[in-house]
């Protein structure tokens, strides 16, 4: 008796992860990717909904049914967030021109594009930054060292064109296809 109902938390417990993570495939582009993610969250689904709409009557199964979601849903969540998929635009409003913190974040590999804003009263200087999303943390720690006084805000591209973060990644992209072909040809 107490069988099922385990069946249907853990199958939860990895539907609704797999559930998560093909929606941000999903928002990221990534089709096939989501596409494969939704095949094997359509298998899990219906064995655990199968289960539970057997017999309506074991509550059981239902509680295990909403445990095993509401569980999931937090592994899901920290699942993305050590995953960290795709990038993130970081926008830091500064008083004024800080060439030491500009030299930090270059240093430590962020592409760093800086203006001079009229804000209110006074004019602020703005840094651009868009870098991997698992790197996001880092940067709002360097401002904070730096800048105790900056405003940042950070949000999603959902694509781009051009620029240092995209030779970066043809520069990636062009020593992985050649550490390949070096293995192919051992």
């Amino acid at each position: 008796m107490f069988w099922e109902p385990l069946i249907i938390f853990i199958a939860q417990l990895l539907f609704v992860p797999i559930l998560t993570l093909r929606t941000i495939m999903m928002v990221k582009g990534l089709k096939g990717k989501a596409a494969g993610m939704g095949v094997l969250e359509g298998v899990i689904y219906v064995v655990a909904i199968g289960i539970v709409l057997s017999d309506l009557s074991n509550y059981y199964n239902m509680a295990a049914y909403a445990l095993g979601f509401g569980a999931g849903l937090y592994i899901g969540a920290l699942i993305e967030e050590k995953l960290a998929i795709g990038y993130v635009t970081i926008e830091a409003n500064i008083p004024k021109k800080n060439e030491a913190l500009i030299e930090k974040l270059r240093e430590v590999g962020f592409s760093v594009s800086t203006s001079s804003v009229d804000g209110i009263s006074t004019t602020r200087y703005l840094l651009y930054c868009t870098a991997r999303r698992d790197r996001e943390k880092e940067f709002y720690r360097i401002i904070d060292e730096y800048e105790d006084k900056a405003f940042v805000a950070s949000y999603e591209p959902r694509n781009f064109k051009g620029g240092y973060i995209t030779k970066g990644m043809k520069q990636r992209r062009e020593l992985f296809l050649k550490k390949k072909r070096g293995k192919k040809s051992a």
